[in-house]
């Protein structure tokens, strides 16, 4: 490791070209990234235009809903490729036009204008930046937001959301943004300006920290905000899911209900928490749309990412990613060639740095989201068979298939789009694996 970083200085030495042209890579890197994922959203909308289910469906789900599946498939596929038309025209020209030092200046003035004297300097300037660059990008994007829910999602009747609340929403993130991003983005700053070249040993145990806060503090005092959860009531879907928790060891503290159709007819279930005190959240659709015995085996399989230390294993994984993602900035920190080449001449903004560096992992971080997708498909096949070892095989299936219907999910995909895009297996996989057969196909 040692001999290693120790050639970080030597690497950032032969990346900093006098006149070497980054605003042509990181565009190039952003239009074939954009054409990559066009091509595999046309690639699976031809799938969407199938008419009868695959094979392994057959007798579970019948023509008419799974046609009702392609219908909110290929629609939500349309808006897709309109979206990532739209967000790459977008950034295209915030590189080409030379936005962000535009951006950067108009903080600087602001500051100088309206800020007492004591918060000039980089990171009271980052920090306007930050707050002012992300509201215009949300208002930016703000009506595909709307077209998506009252629109797409009210078409198909998934949306519960009003206009009072998405507005009520808007304005909570946005100061939620303020509130939190302002000093976490300072505190950001101000490790990596007061530690210098070996700043990402202490980034990365700061994000470590605020990540542990995050889980502690989010529920009590953040998701309030949003939604009410409140304690699950006696019955038999409590008592199993204790039954079953006290069986796996699982460090049930309490199992919460929440009112996830305020916004959505959607279906979900999780949990979250310290390794010694978890808490499971059910949403009140999944709770009234299916049988106690399948939300139980839901349940079975969520226990089952934890049983197999799949979180462990995927935050494990995280944390060096994010280590390397802090090593590598390091290399890119103080690139004259990469400032210069944006507009910023002798300024060397730690944050616009940090951007421009993420543009440039672009292609990187493709390669990884594939990686993590291959890898979360792995976790979903063992946590099903994690579920099928309690005997909750039939149960399950019946609820996948359920959940599928309700929601509308693809059930059919294209093999490199649901490998590249996909977390989760698509059913016909998932219920093949469980070795599920079809009763009334089979009379």
């Amino acid at each position: 490791m040692v001999g290693i970083l120790g050639f970080l200085p030597t690497l950032a030495q032969a990346l900093d070209k006098p006149g070497f042209n980054w605003k042509s890579l990181i565009i190039g890197f952003s239009t074939a990234h954009y054409l990559f994922e066009t091509y595999l959203s046309l690639r699976q909308y031809r799938v969407l235009q199938r008419e009868s289910p695959p094979k392994a469906l057959e007798g579970a789900v019948d023509q008419e809903t799974f046609l009702k599946t392609q219908t909110y498939s290929r629609a939500k596929s349309r808006f897709g490729l309109f979206s990532s038309l739209y967000s790459f025209l977008l950034d295209t020209s915030i590189v080409f036009f030379d936005v962000l030092p535009k951006f950067w200046d108009i903080a600087g003035t602001v500051l100088k204008l309206w800020a007492p004297a004591r918060f000039s300097g980089q990171i009271s300037q980052s920090v306007v930046f930050f707050l002012g660059y992300n509201f215009v990008s949300t208002l930016l994007t703000l009506p595909l937001s709307i077209y998506s829910t009252f629109v797409l999602e009210e078409k198909f009747g998934f949306n519960k959301q009003t206009p009072s609340l998405f507005i009520t929403d808007f304005i909570k993130t946005q100061l939620l943004t303020a509130i939190i991003g302002g000093p976490l983005l300072s505190a950001f700053l101000k490790i990596i300006i007061y530690f210098g070249d070996r700043f990402f040993y202490y980034l990365w145990l700061f994000t470590l920290v605020f990540q542990i806060i995050a889980i502690v503090v989010y529920p009590i005092l953040i998701q309030p905000l949003f939604n009410k959860v409140t304690p699950m009531e006696d019955g038999k879907i409590k008592t199993e899911v204790e039954k079953l928790a006290i069986e796996l060891k699982f460090p049930l503290k309490d199992l919460f209900v929440i009112d996830g159709s305020k916004r959505s007819a959607h279906s979900n279930a999780y949990f979250y928490g310290l390794p010694w005190k978890k808490h499971i959240v059910i949403y009140d659709t999944l709770i009234d749309k299916f049988e106690a015995d399948e939300v139980v085996a839901v349940l079975a399989h969520e226990l089952g990412h934890w049983a197999l230390s799949h979180t462990t294993k995927m935050l494990i994984i995280q944390q060096i990613h994010l280590f390397a993602i802090f090593v590598l900035f390091s290399v890119f920190i103080n690139n004259a060639s990469l400032y210069q080449s944006f507009g910023f001449g002798g300024q060397k903004p730690v944050m616009i740095g940090f951007i421009l560096f993420s543009d440039i992992l672009e292609p990187l971080n493709s390669v990884l989201a594939f990686a993590l997708s291959l890898l979360s498909r792995k976790h979903e096949y063992e946590a099903d068979a994690f579920a099928v070892k309690l005997n909750y095989a039939v149960e399950l299936s019946q609820a996948l298939i359920k959940l599928h219907i309700q929601n509308l999910s693809t059930m059919d995909a294209d093999w490199l789009y649901s490998s590249y895009h996909y977390s989760h297996p698509i059913l016909p996989e998932r219920l093949q694996a469980m070795g599920w057969k079809n009763e009334k196909k089979e009379e």
